[in-house]
C-alpha cells in the first residue's frame, strides 16, 4: 500500500493518500499569528490505523518548519494528540 502525506496549502489543508486516495485530512485557519487547526477527519474504513496521528505530526512539523506561528488546537483530536506529545507542546506558546 503507497502512502503519501501532503499539504495542500491552496485549500488550507494536510492530507494523508492511501494508495492514490484521500483518507484523512486535517483543515487548518492561518491567522498573521497563528494556525489554528479546525478539523481531523479520517475515512472511516481507515479508522483504528494510526492514520490521524501521522497526519498530525506530519502537520505539526512542517509548521514548526516553515513558520514561527502558535498553533492553536480548536480540533478536539488535535488538542489531545499535542497533550499527548509533549515534545509538540512548544507550538502553543511560540510567538506570545
Amino acid at each position: 500500500m503507497e502512502t503519501e502525506l501532503r499539504h495542500e496549502p491552496d485549500l488550507a489543508r494536510y492530507t494523508l493518500w492511501q494508495d492514490g486516495r484521500t483518507v484523512g485530512l486535517a483543515d487548518y485557519r492561518v491567522t498573521p499569528s497563528e494556525v489554528r487547526f479546525i478539523h481531523t477527519e479520517v475515512d472511516p474504513a481507515h479508522r483504528r490505523q494510526g492514520i490521524a496521528g501521522r497526519l498530525i505530526e506530519f502537520a505539526l512539523d512542517d509548521v514548526h518548519a516553515r513558520t514561527d506561528l502558535r498553533v492553536v488546537a480548536e480540533c478536539s483530536y488535535v488538542e489531545k494528540w499535542i497533550d499527548d506529545h509533549a515534545e509538540y507542546q512548544d507550538l502553543l506558546t511560540r510567538g506570545t
